[in-house]
């Protein structure tokens, strides 16, 4: 007669124990894998704002110079995320012996602010960007030109 195989209970346990093991690991791994990408989407969705934000700042003409502006984004439009922004357009570079009617290079700085998940935690990233400007008169001045 040939003993019978099976399974013993201590292999069961030990079995059990590795399971138990195996999915503590996985759900912890699951919960910060979730909470990176709740992270990411504000990020992300703070980013978009941004691009949005910098293209209306290029192209408004009446932006003043060397003055920090600021605004909140519509909460409808930021999808419930609470965020603003701050800008500032400074001259960056003009030609030598700048004149009026010479082109000249402006700088437009935006910083991005946003509150995190539990709204204690304010998050912020900068954007630059450039952009031509035809010099005045007072620019040429400033800058040591005619």
């Amino acid at each position: 007669m040939k003993p019978e195989r099976g399974v013993t209970l201590l292999e069961m346990i030990v079995a059990a124990t590795i399971l138990a093991i195996a999915v503590v690991g996985l759900m912890a791994g699951l919960a910060g894998t979730t909470r990176n990408a709740a992270r990411l989407q504000d990020y992300d969705r703070a980013a978009q704002l941004g691009r949005t934000r910098m293209n209306d700042l290029i192209m408004d003409r009446r932006l003043p110079r060397n003055t920090l502006v600021s605004g909140e984004f519509d909460p409808v439009q930021a999808g419930g995320l609470e965020a603003g922004w701050k800008a500032r357009l400074t001259q960056f570079e003009t030609p030598p012996h700048a004149a009026a009617g010479d082109i000249g290079l402006d700088r437009v700085e935006l910083e991005v602010w946003w509150r995190t998940g539990t709204g204690k935690t304010v998050r912020t990233y900068t954007l630059e960007a450039y952009r031509p400007h035809v010099l005045t008169a007072d620019d040429a001045a400033a800058a040591g030109g005619k």
